[in-house]
């Protein structure tokens, strides 16, 4: 189940939704190395941050994990036709700070909170997790996607995906239920990060191409105005 709320509001199609977009094998030569993409992976111990990260890296099912363990994974994808190594840490379940966190918080370019749909609890440290990056990224505007891991469990269930959808409405950010055990919809979760990176440096790179644009109009203006002011005139009394 996916939802897009606030800024994206977009929606997706099903687990079996391309997107555009299908995983490749890391086959990058020192010419054609793609787009890194710093992701980090927030939420509480137990709620399959580990099993969503390690579905979308390697397409298989950890059963369980250590949730006091903190590691990086590296994934790269094909996104809307154009190639993206997402560099992801897989967070410890805890609000605290590490030496490997704190180093990814600064330099993350996506966040991802997950919580578990038959836990309460974490869903209401997900606004936590949240404060967490607004003291180390204040005042930036950071590409945030919400998860509601383990909706396979219906049967129990703690968190409606209607209250799901109104605090990602309250975060500004899109929203999906996701499956590890079912592996779906994690493709879409990680992709929207990248397009909400993508869209970000676009938005932040077009002032300078307009001011690239400007100055060279400048300089062939001055350049025209000096060849007209130097060309003889043919006009004769």
């Amino acid at each position: 189940m996916t939802s897009d709320t606030g800024k994206n509001n977009k929606s997706s199609t099903g687990a079996n939704e391309k997107n555009q977009a299908a995983v490749q094998p890391m086959h990058s030569t020192p010419r054609n190395l793609p787009r890194i993409y710093k992701v980090v992976v927030l939420g509480d111990g137990g709620v399959g941050k580990s099993a969503v990260t390690l579905q979308f890296v390697s397409h298989s099912f950890l059963d369980y994990h250590d949730p006091t363990i903190e590691d990086s994974y590296r994934q790269q994808a094909v996104i809307d036709g154009e190639a993206a190594l997402l560099d992801i840490l897989d967070t410890a379940g805890q609000v605290e700070f590490t030496a490997m966190r704190d180093q990814y918080m600064r330099c993350g370019e996506g966040f991802m909170i997950c919580y578990s749909v038959t836990d309460r609890h974490s869903f209401q440290e997900v606004l936590e997790y949240r404060k967490l990056i607004s003291r180390v990224r204040a005042n930036e505007d950071i590409p945030l996607v919400l998860v509601g891991n383990k909706f396979d469990l219906q049967s129990q269930r703690k968190v409606t995906t209607e209250e799901g959808k109104a605090l990602a409405h309250q975060l500004g950010c899109p929203f999906y239920e996701t499956s590890a055990a079912l592996r779906q919809f994690i493709d879409d979760a990680f992709y929207s990060l990248v397009r909400q990176i993508r869209s970000k440096e676009r938005i932040r790179d077009t002032p300078r191409k307009h001011s690239r644009w400007r100055r060279l109009r400048s300089i062939f203006a001055f350049v025209f105005r000096r060849k007209h002011r130097n060309t003889p005139s043919n006009y004769s009394p």
